[in-house]
C-alpha cells in the first residue's frame, strides 16, 4: 500500500510538471508553442520542459535583486548539475530530462555561462565576440533540442547550432531596446562604434542611419544561418521537421517585419501576430513539400561559420 501510494504521488507530480511545463511554454515562448503543436506528444512534453529550464535560468538571472545574488544563484545551478542533484523541482526534473535524452553537462554549462555573461553591463565588441555568445545562450539549445528529438546523427548538430545562432540574432535586432535599459549592448562596436547602450533607448536622430546599417547587417547574418540550419530539417523525423520549420520561418518573419518597419526598433517592439503567425504556417507547411531540401540534405554544412566558435562543443572548429 505504502508504494502504491508512492507510485501514485510519483505520477502525480510528473502529470504536475507537465502541465507547469506547459503553462511556461504557452504565456512566455508563443513561437515556440505554436510550434509544438505539431510535435509528436513526447517531443512536445520534452520540448516544454526544456523550454521551462531555459526560462528558470533566465528568472535566476533576470529576478534577482542584484547581479552578485543571480551569479551566485547561477554558480549554485551549475554545481546542482555537476553533480547531477537538486533540491529544486524544476532543476530536478531538468537533470531527469538531460539524462532520459543523454543530453552532456558541458552543453548545459556552457548556457549557464552564457548568460552569467549577461549579469554585468554588456559591450560587444566584434561578431565574433557576438556569435560566441549567440552559441552560448541559443547554439547549445539547438544542440539539446536534437537530443529531444532523438537525433543521434551528430553531423546533425552544426545545422542545429547555426538555427539557434540565428535566432538568437533576431532576438538581438528586435530587442535592442529592452536590453539596453538592463544596459546591455549587443549591437557590435564594429558596426555602431562607441555608441552606449543607454543611447540606443530613444536614440538620437544623428545615430539613427548607423543603427539602421547595423541591423540590417545583423539580419543578414542571421539569413545565413538560418538557410544553414533549414538545410539541416531532413535529419529530423516528418512531423517534428515541418514544427521546426515554422518555428524558424516564424522567427525570420520578426526580422523581416522589423525590416518593413525601416529597422526602427525603438518605434515599437515588432511581434507577429495571430493571423500572421497562421497564414505563414500554413504557407510554410504548403510549400515545404514542395521543397527539395526539405526531405533531402543537400550538400555538407558550411564550416566557415564556425570560425567564431573555437573549442566549443560540436562545432567544425571545436
Amino acid at each position: 500500500m505504502v508504494d502504491q501510494a508512492l507510485n501514485n504521488k510519483h505520477v502525480k507530480s510528473i502529470e504536475s510538471t507537465l502541465i507547469d511545463a506547459n503553462k511556461v511554454l504557452s504565456t512566455k515562448g508563443k513561437t515556440f508553442y505554436w510550434a509544438s503543436f505539431l510535435l509528436n506528444r513526447r517531443h512536445a512534453q520534452r520540448a516544454a520542459r526544456l523550454y521551462r529550464f531555459c526560462r528558470y535560468i533566465d528568472d535566476l538571472a533576470d529576478e534577482a535583486p542584484n547581479a552578485s545574488l543571480a551569479k551566485k544563484s547561477l554558480k549554485k545551478l551549475s554545481n546542482d548539475i555537476n553533480r547531477n542533484h537538486s533540491e529544486d523541482l524544476i532543476v530536478t526534473d531538468a537533470l531527469l530530462l538531460f539524462n532520459e535524452c543523454k543530453i552532456e553537462k558541458e552543453i548545459v554549462l556552457e548556457l549557464i555561462n552564457g548568460v552569467i555573461s549577461d549579469l554585468e553591463s554588456v559591450r560587444m565588441h566584434d561578431l565574433d565576440q557576438l556569435l560566441h555568445y549567440c552559441y552560448q545562450v541559443a547554439g547549445t539549445v539547438g544542440l539539446m533540442m536534437c537530443r529531444v528529438l532523438d537525433i543521434e546523427d551528430k553531423t546533425a548538430y552544426p545545422f542545429a547550432i547555426d538555427l539557434g545562432i540565428a535566432m538568437q540574432l533576431t532576438n538581438i535586432c528586435r530587442d535592442v531596446r529592452d536590453d539596453a535599459v538592463m544596459l546591455r549592448r549587443y549591437l557590435p562596436t564594429t558596426l555602431i562604434g562607441n555608441i552606449e547602450a543607454s543611447e540606443l533607448i530613444r536614440p538620437e536622430q544623428s545615430i539613427e542611419q548607423q543603427l539602421i546599417y547595423a541591423l540590417s547587417s545583423l539580419l543578414a547574418v542571421a539569413d545565413k544561418y538560418y538557410k544553414s540550419g533549414n538545410a539541416g530539417l531532413p535529419f529530423i523525423s516528418l512531423r517534428a521537421r515541418e514544427g521546426i520549420l515554422i518555428a524558424s520561418k516564424l522567427y525570420q518573419a520578426i526580422g523581416i517585419k522589423l525590416q518593413r518597419q525601416g529597422y526602427q526598433y525603438w518605434q515599437k517592439r515588432v511581434m507577429l501576430s495571430k493571423y500572421e503567425k497562421l497564414t505563414l504556417s500554413v504557407k510554410t507547411l504548403v510549400s515545404s513539400f514542395f521543397t527539395v531540401k526539405f526531405w533531402s540534405l543537400i550538400g555538407c554544412h558550411d564550416e566557415n561559420l564556425h570560425d567564431s566558435l573555437t573549442a566549443l562543443p560540436y562545432t567544425h572548429a571545436g
